[in-house]
């Protein structure tokens, strides 16, 4: 804050008038890419295997076209690489290139299978941070719609690679029926749209007068800022009430002077990016519960159920929102569907706070908007992408090291949001569309509940740029990230509580 904020408080009244401070207005667009369908239009009875099938016919035509560019004129020895269309077209000894889809044949990875095929059923066991295997088992394979080859070669420890990630890999097959493979491609970052593209395409459907609306439209949000923050875990105690209520008492302008309420003002909206709620205690055994008569108020059982979390975050969230609008994210631990994509949390969750939300059947989204996770829309004309973590996460546990920000930047160059998904992490059984199949870039991306604060910028073979933001667990660090919606960089505000004792 200021160092005049200092003076702020604790000062005989005064005559003094102050200058109404306006909060910075938002242009707002959300895309409802990853939404599901209502009702019994949504089931679980088709199978998953359709999804990596979308999702190579997808980007198999993008990565083909990166490494016919490449390879297309490429000599080796005098030999001259050549394109196979399928895996097992690819015969030994002869110099060649083929498209598919990388399987992590990984022994310390759970496989739903195993427990099947040994016929019992037995506890979940405690999930891994990470499945590689240290004797060195592990294995990537290249598959397509004809069958599987094995890769081996130093491009493998060169590039990451997971399961469901869409490449190109040159090489030949030796005497073991291996490919060994001296280069390989990913389909990269795909077409990123102009700022403002989106709303231009609006207005050229409007009336006359649309252009010059537009343009009052932009200059009215020059300097804003969108506040990101994740992980506030709120479980309902008092202890965790502190560093909260100077969250939302810094938001509202009521915790900071008067030269810091300028800067707050420009926080044109708030986006909380998964992990609102802690995740529930364990339920009593059963044997515990029959033998204890249960206590049910309002139609729950209050010995299994803990409302007080759900209601503090809608205090939260009712206190903030006649200031800031809320875009509202749901994560592992809310109570959403688990599988992806989450679909919003529903208002009826929040009694105090839904009478911000659209009105069913509305196109135009409420002041608080409770959107899917992964999510992406157009805010002042930018294209924002993010998720509540889960998939960065998974992304974590099939690679070496810890750099979050060079899994993110290459989930977008796989072009694919939860490339693991569904072979480790839980998600609908898509069956026309693989919707975690990036079609566009986005100028921003974040990941929420992430250990860190973490950004950086990356850049693409044809101009994109894409600001990387990985967003802090505010539980754990009290960390809000503000993005500047003029020149996209970022900046860290830290709430701490200090302890005397």
């Amino acid at each position: 804050m200021e160092d005049d904020d200092a003076d702020a408080f604790l000062r005989p009244p005064s005559d003094e008038k102050y200058s109404v401070i306006e909060r910075t207005p938002s242009s707002y667009n959300p895309l409802h890419s990853f939404d599901l369908a209502k009702g019994d239009q949504k089931h679980y009875q088709q199978q998953y295997g359709d999804m990596y099938f979308l999702r190579l016919a997808k980007l198999k035509p993008a990565v083909e076209e990166l490494a016919e560019e490449a390879w297309g004129d490429l000599e080796i020895a005098g030999e001259s690489v050549r394109r196979v269309d399928r895996v097992l077209d690819v015969r030994q000894g002869e110099l060649c290139w083929v498209a598919g889809t990388v399987y992590m044949d990984m022994p310390l990875k759970p496989n739903i299978l195993d427990d099947i095929s040994k016929d019992h059923w037995i506890a979940a066991p405690p999930p891994r941070e990470k499945y590689i295997s240290p004797s060195g088992q592990d294995q990537t394979m290249l598959e397509d719609e004809s069958g599987r080859l094995r890769l081996i070669g130093t491009p493998l420890q060169m590039n990451m690679l997971v399961t469901g990630c869409i490449i190109a890999a040159m090489g030949t097959e030796n005497a073991n029926g291996d490919f060994e493979i001296i280069d390989m491609k990913v389909p990269d970052l795909p077409r990123q749209p102009q700022r403002w593209e989106r709303d231009e395409g609006s207005v050229a459907l409007a009336n006359g007068d649309g252009k010059s609306k537009l343009k009052e439209h932009k200059e009215r949000r020059e300097g804003s800022k969108v506040a990101l923050v994740s992980g506030l875990c709120i479980n309902g105690d008092e202890g965790d009430t502190l560093t909260l209520d100077l969250l939302m008492e810094y938001l509202t302008g009521e915790a900071c002077g008067q030269a810091t309420q300028q800067d707050v003002g420009k926080i044109s909206r708030l986006i909380i990016a998964g992990n609102s709620i802690a995740e529930g205690n364990p339920l009593h055994p059963r044997a515990e519960l029959l033998d204890k008569k249960p206590s049910k108020k309002y139609g729950y059982d209050s010995a299994a159920y803990n409302p007080a979390p759900t209601i503090r975050f809608d205090d939260f969230m009712a206190t903030l929102l006649p200031s800031i609008p809320i875009t509202l994210l749901p994560g592992e631990g809310d109570p959403a569907n688990v599988s992806l994509p989450q679909q919003p949390m529903h208002p009826a969750l929040f009694p105090r706070s839904r009478n911000y939300a659209s009105e069913p059947g509305s196109a135009e989204p409420g002041w608080l908007d409770s959107v899917t996770n992964p999510w992406e829309a157009d805010i002042d004309g930018w294209r924002i992408m993010g998720n509540g973590g889960q998939p960065l996460d998974d992304v974590f546990k099939y690679v070496e090291g810890n750099e979050r920000l060079d899994m993110m930047e290459n989930l977008l160059r796989w072009r694919c949001g939860a490339p693991t998904a569904p072979d480790t992490l839980w998600c609908y059984p898509f069956q026309d569309k693989d919707q975690f199949v990036i079609e566009e870039c986005p100028h921003v991306y974040f990941v929420g509940s992430q250990p860190a604060f973490e950004t950086a910028v990356i850049e693409g073979p044809t101009g994109q740029t894409v600001r990387l933001i990985a967003v802090p667990k505010f539980k754990e660090t009290g960390e809000l990230v503000l993005l500047d919606m003029d020149t996209l960089e970022v900046e860290i505000v830290k709430f701490e509580v200090f302890n005397d004792k």
